[in-house]
């Protein structure tokens, strides 16, 4: 049974509940283990999730006081983990975790920025199609949000100070990098597909227009250097809406200090008609060169 989300303890009023986010790394690990991710991983979570329910100081003060570089100093504690702590801290989510029960979901997200609740959440998502917080604010910069329904100036401002906070909060934290080349996000999408194919994948089941809770969302944890990977089929509305289930794959990069998502789909037309793209790097794409045509996948079993 998945442990409900923690209610948000910053500013830090009371007793941090390290108890409860230890909880959530060793069903986080329990998770990765049973998902065939890479074992080193799975005893990292579980060593942090034993430091952290042990430790005498609250996390959410260690944050509170000195931000991430505090929550690294608790043994068995990286910098990935460290970001995971502060996920929990403060939002009381953890999208990671999320992600590996299945229940990934771009309404609950955007429902927790101010001046969105749930019904606009998910107008948001099924109309303009965005399903990220950076796709959020990319749509309130470029007018496509002042133009929605629902949506006047002081909303507008109002989202974009709430997103400012909270991805301004994020990008602190970050250290200078860059992000995974479309080539190597490329190598995990083909990976996914190859290894979904030849039925060498888990399946998860989604939360998410599944009413049957049926494991049919296949998984994959793979990695590339110092950045593990999660793959899976986007179980979005839009996805479903335009029958691209068997189509978009959504990546997960966890690197050192910073986590990347991109969405990997066939185009649809021009040069790069039928061949495998990362969505918003076409251009990247197109520089590679020619690429081998995607490989049809409609008559896999498993998904929807």
């Amino acid at each position: 049974m998945p442990v409900p989300p923690l209610a948000t303890p910053l500013p830090g009023d009371g007793p941090a509940p390290n108890p409860q986010v230890a909880s959530r790394l060793e069903e986080a690990a329990a998770l990765l283990d049973e998902q065939e991710a890479d074992p080193f991983r799975v005893r990292a979570y579980r060593n942090a999730a034993l430091s952290v329910r042990t430790h005498p100081v609250s996390v959410a003060e260690l944050f509170r006081e000195g931000g991430l570089a505090a929550l690294e100093e608790i043994p068995g504690v990286g910098v990935t983990i460290a970001r995971a702590i502060r996920e929990l801290v403060m939002t009381g989510r953890l999208p990671m975790l999320e992600r590996l029960r299945g229940e990934a979901d771009p309404v609950v997200l955007f429902a927790t920025i101010a001046g969105i609740g749930p019904r606009l959440a998910e107008r948001l998502h099924h109309d303009l199609g965005i399903g990220t917080l950076e796709e959020l604010e990319l749509a309130a910069h470029d007018g496509r949000l002042r133009a929605f329904p629902g949506f006047g100036p002081k909303r507008v401002a109002a989202v974009l100070d709430a997103l400012n906070r909270r991805l301004g909060r994020v990008r602190r934290d970050r250290a200078a990098g860059e992000p995974p080349t479309v080539a190597e996000l490329l190598s995990v999408d083909q990976e996914y597909r190859d290894s979904f194919a030849g039925g060498r994948l888990p399946l998860i089941a989604p939360r998410r227009f599944n009413p049957e809770h049926r494991a049919w969302l296949p998984v994959l944890h793979t990695r590339r250097g110092d950045r593990h990977y999660t793959a899976l089929f986007s179980n979005t509305a839009q996805a479903h809406r335009l029958d691209r289930t068997r189509d978009w794959v959504v990546i997960y990069g966890d690197g050192d200090r910073e986590e990347h998502q991109a969405t990997v789909v066939t185009a649809r037309s021009g040069v790069l008609a039928g061949r495998r793209v990362v969505r918003g790097r076409e251009r990247e794409c197109a520089a590679l060169g020619d690429a081998p045509p995607a490989p049809a996948l409609a008559g896999a079993v498993g998904v929807p």
